[in-house]
């Protein structure tokens, strides 16, 4: 049984062990993160001089094979097209957009202007868990 499944069975129980292989695992993920990036970067290169920046290819070394594809997404500066189309009289191709001034309102609440207890059941917290794990100095 691996340590994942034991750990995973054993959830009322936390260990200086777990926390140790939780710790040393990090360090190893970072490691192997780095040293990825710097195989993947010269991958990019080879490729580069092979079939040219931003071109797509694929190379094979024994039972290896890289093979780099390119992707492509157009976006719209959002203020230029909206004062292109103003200019072009084409408001039909602008969406209005309603939306509240969250920080207009967060301000008035705190100088009472609004009462915060009239939002309270449009406000929504979002919470994220993350966990640390250092190695301290005893």
């Amino acid at each position: 049984m691996s340590k994942a499944i034991e750990i995973e069975e054993e959830v009322s129980e936390l260990t200086e062990e777990m926390l140790k292989e939780y710790y040393d695992l990090n360090n190893q993920k970072k490691e192997l993160e780095k040293e990825m990036n710097q195989i993947k970067k010269q991958i990019h290169n080879y490729l580069d001089v092979t079939f040219g920046k931003e071109q797509k290819g694929e190379v094979q070394k024994g039972k290896y094979k890289a093979q780099r594809i390119i992707r492509s997404s157009v976006n719209y500066d959002e203020e230029k097209t909206v004062q292109k189309l103003e200019e072009l009289n084409l408001e039909d191709f602008i969406l209005q957009v309603k939306q509240p001034d969250t920080e207009k309102l967060e301000a008035a609440m705190k100088i009472d202007i609004v009462k915060e207890e009239e939002f309270k059941d449009c406000k929504m917290n979002k919470l994220s868990q993350a966990i640390t794990v250092k190695e301290l100095r005893i």
